[in-house]
């Protein structure tokens, strides 16, 4: 018998780890096949709310944030390579040089997932960010990404230029917030169940099979 599941991804498209846990959660639910029937709405978290719009240099930011010494950084950095590279996703940090305000890339997230193409612009996010070194505050980057998932270029426009979807947006991260959330990813599933971190796919499995098990 095949165990509906809903999953809420809560995560931030400027978190390392959020990268990593989605790819050993998707790597879990691979491996469960039809054990699961999974649905995965990405849910918006910003860990940088009060960003000016052009950013901050990473390392000042680091520093200041949560008082990282360059080798702290640089083991950090090490270790996000070789879990993204398990995954099959490239980590270039030599090409993230600042960190950004990301409400309009959740705003558009929030508009995909009512276009069927949310897990499509969230992976694309990711990318132009961590690979790609690109700044997802941008509203020409947005497009872009947006048009290369197969969204209208026309409709993001005018969602960037306006503040639609943003009380929407708000209300969700409040609500996450209220309800204990502080930082990500956090993975919610069936509204119940919290796993909470980069966890290994290994650590999914279990859990999904678990909650397979008592539902």
């Amino acid at each position: 018998m095949t165990t509906p599941m809903k999953i809420d991804f809560v995560s931030d498209v400027s978190c390392p780890w959020c990268v990593i846990g989605l790819n050993s959660l998707q790597e879990a639910i691979l491996r469960l096949g039809d054990e699961i029937a999974v649905d995965i709405h990405f849910q918006p978290f910003e860990l940088n709310p009060q960003m000016a719009v052009e950013g901050q240099d990473i390392n000042e930011h680091l520093i200041e944030k949560y008082g990282s010494t360059p080798e702290q950084r640089e083991q950090s950095s090490n270790m996000l390579r070789e879990r993204g590279a398990q995954g099959g996703f490239i980590f270039n940090m030599d090409q993230r040089g600042r960190i950004y305000n990301t409400f309009n890339a959740h705003r558009l997230l929030h508009w995909a997932e009512l276009e069927g193409k949310q897990m499509a612009l969230k992976r694309a996010l990711f990318a132009a960010y961590f690979t790609d070194g690109k700044n997802p505050s941008d509203p020409g980057v947005l497009v872009a990404l947006a048009e290369s998932v197969g969204l209208n270029s026309e409709r993001a426009r005018e969602i960037l230029s306006s503040d639609t979807f943003a009380t929407e947006v708000r209300a969700q991260e409040r609500l996450y917030l209220d309800n204990g959330i502080h930082s990500v990813p956090a993975v919610i599933i069936n509204e119940r169940y919290l796993i909470q971190g980069g966890q290994p796919a290994d650590e999914f499995e279990r859990v999904l099979r678990e909650i397979a098990v008592a539902v």
